[in-house]
């Protein structure tokens, strides 16, 4: 076996059985395909990959604020040991053979702290698997911890009373975004191979383009949620794989997908293997430019056009990019939004009425909790009109258009002692989620989007693209972002990571 020490840049594997990849000489610079197919071929070994992230953890960590309730160092060196043991034994438990992996801390894992960011849970161990965990175990990955959120994954900047707050990649003193901060700064940092993530208000697209990494929130039901407490009416929240690259994207999806039984509206056709995916050709490939819906969406100078350049980079490459817009009152689906997502939040009642527990709440949760209080079935039911009416109306642009496009958020990371924008280029934000009105979109029409990189801005502060397909139409919206990562050159921008601040 080789040591660490040994592994240098020219070193050349298959990935996977696709085309050989030269690999970088640190162990944590691999993507988790590389990674995968280098521990696979036996060129590093499973306690190598394990220390060596540990050791950048621990280096780390303490400033960015990635993996909390990280499992005990022994522990899983022994674990790392017992995946070599099998592979010397020639058993191989699939693709994320002895690969270190964090869980969102939102979704349980056995034997592991979840506490959903939130002081009535601190302590909680895990009794058992969710679904897509259990997919991810069942491919080899060794669990190290948790990764950070909001209280109940509650607003786009991954703080809690219980962890403290997440600080962005590219810049510690900024937002790492939410809710799924922890897993996309700890991508960005290389502190972690890849993450899996959950998305109800832009939590897989948010905070991957604040930090310069890949989020795809699939078609609903093409990843099961189990357990679920509501198995057919709240249809907006969905976990989903998040990675350095498309191709680690593509293969935690291929992982965490797949139709279940105890998830009725589980998709049911299944998704091909990463190396049955191709690149799109972007000659001739229709893109609808939404923007900021004509002036309605209040944007922080400088992120359209940051947007717009890098549409201009493919464009020249022969897609048509056109401005477009839906037919469709944006203000409407905003109040149907605020319908449904108070809705969603009354299920935590019992939290509110228990006087013990309601004082542990943060105020954004007892808002939308208050919000769900006496709320008229008329109500309830317009909203659902107005999700299928604004549903219809992308859909009157899928006639036209092959992809979608929006800025993944509406500002620019901010200040990490910041709860929320207040106010966005002179306009008020009303709640503490309407600075991220952008997102809501994809959601309430259950499309698949991936956030794709959009550059920098003049300070270094990372931004993405939301680029949304048809309903079921996964693989379509990936083989185009391997298109578009295939012309871009922005995930090769790391970030200079610091120790202290």
């Amino acid at each position: 076996m080789k040591s660490t020490s040994s592994i240098v840049a020219a070193l050349t594997l298959p990935s996977l059985g696709t085309r050989a990849q030269e690999l970088p000489a640190r162990i944590t610079a691999m993507t988790a395909s590389q990674l995968s197919a280098a521990i696979r071929t036996r060129q590093v070994s499973c306690v190598e990959v394990m220390r060596a992230y540990l050791e950048r953890i621990h280096r780390y960590n303490p400033v960015y604020n990635v993996v909390v309730s990280m499992a005990d160092d022994d522990s899983l060196v022994a674990q790392a040991e017992l995946a070599d043991q099998a592979l010397g034994a020639d058993e191989y438990w699939g693709w994320m053979h002895g690969m270190p992996h964090a869980v969102k801390n939102l979704s349980n894992a056995e034997g592991l702290e979840t506490s959903f960011g939130s002081r009535i849970f601190a302590g909680t161990i895990a009794q058992e698997d969710a679904l897509h965990v259990s997919r991810i175990r069942a491919q080899g990955a060794i669990f190290i911890g948790k990764t950070n959120t909001p209280e109940f994954g509650l607003g786009s900047q991954s703080y809690n009373e219980v962890h403290g707050t997440t600080r962005n990649a590219y810049d510690p003193d900024l937002t790492a975004g939410g809710s799924s901060g922890g897993a996309a700064a700890g991508m960005a940092a290389h502190l972690l191979p890849l993450a899996d993530g959950s998305d109800f208000m832009g939590s897989l697209r948010n905070p991957a383009g604040f930090n310069n990494v890949i989020g795809f929130r699939p078609s609903y039901g093409r990843v099961p949620s189990v357990p679920a407490e509501d198995l057919f009416y709240r249809q907006l929240s969905t976990n989903g794989p998040m990675g350095r690259n498309i191709e680690d994207t593509i293969r935690l999806l291929g992982t965490m997908a797949g139709y279940d039984s105890r998830a009725p509206l589980s998709l049911r056709d299944e998704l091909p293997a990463h190396e049955m995916f191709d690149a799109t050709g972007l000659a001739g490939l229709r893109i609808g430019w939404m923007g900021d819906y004509e002036g309605y969406l209040a944007i922080e100078p400088g992120l359209l056009e940051l947007c717009e350049r890098s549409l201009e980079g493919i464009a020249a490459l022969g897609a048509v990019v056109e401005n477009c817009q839906p037919a469709y009152d944006m203000a409407r689906l905003w109040e149907t939004w605020l319908t449904l997502r108070h809705w969603a939040q009354g299920s935590r009642k019992n939290l509110y009425d228990n006087p013990e527990t309601r004082e542990l709440l943060k105020p954004e949760l007892i808002w939308e909790i208050e919000g769900s209080l006496d709320m008229p079935a008329a109500r309830i039911s317009a909203a659902a009109v107005g999700r299928a009416d604004w549903y219809r109306a992308l859909y009157a642009l899928f006639e036209r258009y092959d992809i979608l496009a929006l800025p993944t958020a509406q500002v620019f990371p901010f200040s990490a002692d910041v709860h929320w924008p207040e106010s966005i280029d002179g306009r008020v934000m009303d709640t503490y989620h309407r600075w991220m009105e952008i997102v809501i979109g994809a959601t309430l029409a259950g499309l698949p989007v991936v956030n794709l990189p959009a550059g920098f801005d003049a300070r270094g502060r990372p931004m993405g693209i939301q680029f949304i397909g048809p309903t079921g139409h996964d693989r379509e919206v990936l083989e185009f972002a391997m298109a578009y990562e295939a012309q871009t050159d922005y995930l090769d921008q790391r970030p200079a990571l610091k120790e202290r601040i």
